[in-house]
């Protein structure tokens, strides 16, 4: 007798990506709500763009410098910056121009800033006024993976051709040094050793293991180096 499994009303579920957003934040449920109608009436892109970032996790809506948006706004000045995150002051920027931007946060310092340059700190529900179908804005996001958890992601640290970063302790001669010298600390990483000596024939012998290559300027290495 075959034995199933028992599944909620409904069957499994075959999409995985989310229809609604996780926060209870009630502004941003208003956000969701103006946007699912806009996205329904407007047939829209830009729309069904924002409405799906708006569900998204919080590490998927990374903070965007001041700088990187004056970097991606140069020459665009007169359209509406759109963030689906939050703004962040840069203090090695000295000068900001005007700038129009929409996001759902922006930091103290950040909108002091862009609102005395003469620029304007938009929400979702104004930008939904002023652009309905998302004419004449330009669409960013934060970097996604600069976050510190992301650097140890990929290969084990010390492995040959990894660059993640280790989870350490502390950073010392106790501490993970001998990654890759020997067997007892993980793994010994096979190299070629580099034996140079000085001549007058300048020769430099590779060594590996058993095996032995010379390289010379056209001239044989001496018999005592063979």
């Amino acid at each position: 007798m075959d034995r199933g499994i028992d599944l909620v009303a409904g069957g499994k579920s075959k999409k995985s990506k989310r229809a609604a957003p996780k926060s209870d934040n009630v502004y941003l449920k208003l956000f969701v709500k103006l946007y699912r109608f806009l996205v329904r009436r407007t047939g829209s892109k830009f729309n069904a763009v924002i409405l799906k970032r708006l569900f998204m996790s919080k590490t998927n809506k990374p903070p965007l410098s001041l700088s990187r948006l004056i970097k991606f706004t140069k020459g665009k000045e007169d359209k509406i910056a759109v963030v689906i995150g939050c703004i962040t002051d840069d203090t090695r920027v000295y000068e900001v121009p005007t700038l129009k931007v929409t996001a759902l946060r922006f930091t103290k310092g950040a909108r002091a800033r862009i609102t005395n340059a003469g620029g304007e700190c938009l929400t979702f529900d104004q930008l939904a006024f002023r652009a309905p179908l998302g004419q004449n804005t330009v669409l960013l996001r934060g970097p996604k993976n600069m976050r510190e958890a992301v650097k140890h992601f990929g290969k084990a640290p010390g492995v040959p051709h990894s660059h993640t970063k280790p989870y350490v302790r502390s950073k010392g001669r106790k501490f993970e040094k001998a990654r890759g010298r020997r067997n007892r600390r993980g793994f010994k990483k096979a190299r070629f050793a580099i034996d140079m000596w000085h001549g007058n024939d300048g020769i430099a012998k590779a060594e590996s293991g058993a095996n032995k290559i010379y390289f010379g300027f056209g001239i044989a290495p001496p018999a005592s180096r063979i």
